[in-house]
């Protein structure tokens, strides 16, 4: 499997490689042969890279965003027509969390806006559904499809909790997590294949990929959680953007405890991608400066 090093080794060395496929195409050994398709795998990979403007690392991109959307917009139709969806309008609990999704989706587009970053963005077109269902669990997919099960609301407690929760959810999709997700899924399970032809010629599989890369339902979100690097950026930028809408991101520390208690022991550090509690915690105190500078309360 190539790695973010091989990525890293292999960039801007594009000429060296065509050197050396020359040369090794010459040559008859077998080891040659599979040294020269770990390399055209690590190019065919470097091509796909791209700087996210959100976190500002590379990451993996071999699907285009709008098609992302358009996949997620019927996904997210599907999925609340197959379940319990609570009407903001005489449920409080929806109500809440229409009205702290949108506080949220409103401060992030004024600031983006500001910077002349509007594209990041681009086709988004919000929505906040509250599910009835016991299950611990939110997700946000791309173009701003936000769902929030009522069971996690008890773990929450109160509103500036909840948007600690929606802005952690938000920024995996802001920051682009499910797309590099997506990417690596399709390299993975498909060979590298574009996602029209995906969509096409392995329908099932496909959805099922779109699904485990955006952590729909527990069963399928635990078989592809969130690796290390991105569940940290989503503390990070969740922070900040609970923050942006008027929410004290200090909520997080106590929020995130109840979460580990209610979700009883974790294992290691080390047998998870997710980061462990202690280490959780120590970086929400790292990143809480300057979430800090970006609140003003309600």
């Amino acid at each position: 499997m190539v790695t973010d090093d091989d990525l890293q080794y292999y960039e801007g060395k594009e000429n060296v490689m065509i050197e050396i496929l020359a040369y090794k195409f010459s040559k008859t050994n077998f080891e040659y042969m599979k040294k020269i398709i770990y390399i055209l795998l690590a190019a065919s990979l470097l091509a796909g890279c791209v700087l996210n403007a959100v976190t500002g690392r590379k990451q993996l991109s071999l699907v285009n965003e709008s098609e992302l959307q358009l996949m997620a917009a019927d996904q997210y139709s599907t999925f609340l027509s197959d379940n319990k969806v609570l009407n903001p309008r005489n449920n409080k609990d929806a109500e809440m969390v229409h009205r702290t999704g949108t506080n949220i989706a409103n401060a992030i587009g004024n600031y983006y806006s500001s910077k002349g970053q509007e594209s990041i963005l681009e086709g988004y077109k919000w929505e906040f559904n509250t599910i009835d269902s016991k299950e611990v669990n939110a997700w946000c997919m791309p173009g701003g499809k936000v769902v929030i099960y009522t069971g996690l609301l008890p773990v929450t407690g109160n509103e500036a909790a909840l948007a600690i929760v929606m802005g952690h959810e938000i920024a995996h999709a802001v920051a682009k997590h499910g797309n590099e997700r997506m990417s690596q899924g399709l390299v993975q399970q498909m060979g590298g294949m574009a996602l029209s032809v995906a969509i096409s010629q392995q329908p099932q599989q496909t959805q099922d990929l779109f699904l485990m890369s955006f952590g729909i339902g527990s069963a399928i979100g635990a078989m592809l959680p969130w690796s290390r690097q991105q569940e940290t950026e989503a503390d990070k930028f969740g922070l900040i953007f609970a923050a942006m809408a008027g929410y004290d991101p200090r909520e997080a520390i106590p929020f995130w405890q109840r979460m580990s208690e209610a979700g009883g022991g974790s294992p290691p550090e080390f047998l998870s991608t997710h980061p462990s509690d202690e280490t959780r915690m120590k970086n929400l105190e790292n990143f809480m400066p300057e979430a800090l500078k970006f609140y003003t309360p309600r």
